[in-house]
């Protein structure tokens, strides 16, 4: 048990209440959940070190629980303890590769329980220890000098072992149980130029059972050694060179803010968390070279935006999994400019041997305050960061740090959203769609808007996050499409050739009986249907394509038409082209706009634009700005834009007026 009572968050299927109460005795300040999602937010807002995952009877929720929260745990430095099934052992493994520090099978006794609570909050303050001074304890190796028969350990097996003086070869094998030891040095003995890396498995205190990797270099004579908990395979020759090197990592990214902090200038210090998407399904496709090749790759664009924009004094630095930091003491304009830099850039296709990866990123920034150590930054931008991977198409949430820089505190906003609502602050623009051959106006898209009486105009993802917040999603998607319906509904004369576009949310298309329901809404409006197309993201994770698909083939039924939103940034592209009955794709703006980037870029378009054609699709290209861009665009197929370069939203009377002026241009 703590000292003083501290935080821990227990994520149980079955058996929360009884798990929450058995920590609660001992002195700990529970935050206890059952389901998974938003399980990340629940963690970090919690403030807990500790993590409890109970995978008991549901290994595959489980699993998923303790990927969601691995890099989040890592990240600030805490432990997760693992709660697995006798019969379940096996799946140990895939737990400490998703995250997992410190595991239990059961059954256990209440007092075995609390023990590895403890010896979990010790890991995590060890952890929380080593970022404010010392080494990093990852990786864990040791290289060894073939001529002159010198050891060298790096920092984090070192401090694990405890050995701080001069240390040989046998000494470190005397440490090893004796069957160990003949397994180490078969191990040794199997190294030939022929076959020069093998591995061999033995029991580490402190760390549970253990792969050494060894790798023989012939050239320079030495054997490079990397011990990996459970056996996941690295190349020993290049984390030795980067630990040896003194890489930065999470360790070295705290001790840097830890200096700036105590040290304030005028100037704020931000950090930013940078996650990117859809990484691990490409790891898993193509392996770990080519995913180390690929975040090689996207650190690189990185750097080169920070150093572009920030300068060389800024901090760059991998976190955990596919997560980098960035920090840096400059103005919040610059940094904003950065991050939309470094959004773009990731956005970009990626080379994956012989095939092409969009990925993407969610962004997580908060702004120091007076109080803040190096953990509660870090922690307060990684509570912005699963904000931002539990919103539907938001890039970047930052930390609530007041209203400052126009920034909106989500959960002020939650309370304000049912007011908002009842007051008529929420809005309907319309962005016009332009038909590519004739240059007319041949449809609109709804965009909603929230006119703060303190914050001004807040936009639809901040609007979303909000409801999320309140769990007012539903009613304020039903609130939208009342408003979008009565205003289309009542449009003059001349908008009567325009085709109105509405998006559904992945919560509408989940709802039972959202069809009849949806038609009526339509249908009491007045607008017609045949006019109307219901847009559906592609970020959004609709969880079941079977419902979906027969949900949207009733709507299409009824003389609507289906359109794919964002196409390239969500998760699931080519599922849902293949499942959904669709009539429009719409091309994600930064997917468009590298139409007018490298040869490969154009590619990736030209292959997206064939693709929907072939499948009968129209294409529509969002964010389009540029002449030079529409141009590019139009010589591979897309067929209607928009975008800047014709409008942004727009009132009803504005719109009224380009349908006019851009069917004047048309006819001449």
């Amino acid at each position: 048990m703590p000292a003083a009572p501290a935080p821990l968050f227990i994520l149980s299927f079955r058996q929360r209440d009884e798990l929450a109460s058995l920590a609660a005795g001992a002195g700990w300040q529970v935050v206890a959940a059952r389901r998974v999602g938003g399980a990340e937010r629940r963690f970090l807002s919690s403030g807990a070190a500790v993590a409890v995952i109970d995978a008991r009877g549901a290994p595959g929720d489980g699993l998923a629980a303790v990927a969601m929260l691995g890099d989040a745990v890592e990240a600030n430095g805490g432990a997760m303890l693992a709660l697995v099934s006798r019969g379940e052992t096996a799946m140990i493994a895939a737990l400490f590769d998703a995250g997992a520090t410190h595991f239990l099978a059961s059954p256990f006794s209440d007092a075995e329980l609390l023990q590895a609570l403890r010896f979990a909050a010790r890991h995590a303050e060890r952890m929380a220890r080593e970022w404010q001074a010392g080494p990093s304890f990852a990786p864990l190796g040791w290289r060894y000098d073939l001529v002159t028969r010198v050891l060298i350990l790096t920092p984090g097996l070192s401090a694990l072992l405890g050995i701080e003086d001069e240390f040989g070869a046998r000494a470190l094998l005397r440490r090893l149980d004796p069957g160990d030891r003949a397994a180490a040095l078969t191990a040794l003995r199997r190294m030939t130029r022929a076959r020069p890396a093998t591995a061999f498995a033995h029991d580490a205190t402190r760390v549970g059972r253990v792969v050494q990797h060894l790798q023989l270099d012939i050239a320079a004579q030495h054997i490079d050694a990397v011990v990996e908990p459970l056996g996941s395979a690295p190349e020993p020759a290049a984390e030795m060179r980067e630990a040896l090197a003194g890489a930065r990592d999470a360790g070295s990214a705290r001790r840097w803010l830890t200096r700036r902090l105590a040290n304030p200038e005028a100037i704020p210090l931000h950090a930013m968390l940078i996650a990117l998407n859809r990484f691990d399904m490409v790891n898993t496709a193509y392996g770990r070279t080519a995913g180390d090749a690929l975040l090689r790759s996207a650190q690189k664009r990185i750097d080169d935006v920070v150093h572009e924009v920030l300068g060389r004094d800024a901090l760059i630095a991998r976190m955990s999994g596919s997560t980098f930091v960035v920090a840096a003491t400059a103005p919040r304009a610059r940094i904003d400019l950065a991050l939309e830099r470094i959004a773009g850039e990731l956005a970009r296709p990626f080379v994956t041997g012989e095939s092409i990866a969009v990925l993407g990123c969610r962004i997580g920034l908060a702004e120091a305050r007076p109080d803040d150590s190096a953990a509660t930054l870090l922690r307060r931008a990684s509570e912005a960061l699963a904000e931002a991977r539990d919103s539907d198409s938001a890039t970047m949430r930052v930390a609530d740090n007041g209203a400052e820089h126009g920034t909106a505190p989500i959960d002020r906003l939650a309370v304000d959203l049912n007011r908002a609502m009842e007051r008529g602050e929420i809005g309907i623009l319309f962005q016009p769609q332009v038909a590519v051959s004739s240059g007319a106006i041949v449809g609109v898209e709804a965009l909603a808007r929230w006119e703060h009486g303190v914050l001004g105009s807040i936009g639809a993802e901040t609007l979303f996050a909000a409801a999320a917040r309140a769990d007012l999603e539903i009613g304020l998607s039903d609130h939208i499409q009342k408003l979008v319906l009565t205003q289309a509904a009542a449009w003059p004369a001349a908008l009567a050739g325009v085709r109105l576009a509405l998006n559904l949310t992945a919560a509408d298309i989940a709802r039972p009986g959202f069809a009849d329901l949806f038609l009526d809404r339509v249908d009491a409006s007045g607008f017609p249907r045949n006019r109307l197309t219901l847009e559906i993201t592609e970020s959004g994770l609709i969880e079941d394509l079977g419902i979906a698909s027969t949900l949207l083939s009733v709507l299409r039924g009824a003389g609507c038409r289906i359109a794919i939103d964002d196409f390239g940034t969500g998760y699931s592209s080519l599922a849902y082209l293949k499942a959904l009955p669709l009539d429009y794709l719409k091309i994600d703006k930064k997917l468009a706009q590298d139409i007018t980037g490298s040869p490969r870029d154009r590619i990736v378009v030209r292959g997206v634009i064939d693709m929907a054609r072939s499948l009968g699709l129209t294409v529509i290209a969002e964010g389009v700005e540029t002449d030079a861009q529409l141009e590019a665009l139009a010589k591979e197929g897309c067929q209607i834009f928009q975008g800047f370069l014709c409008s942004e939203a727009v009132s009803v009377s504005a719109l009224t007026a380009l349908v006019a002026s851009a069917a004047s241009t048309a006819s001449r």
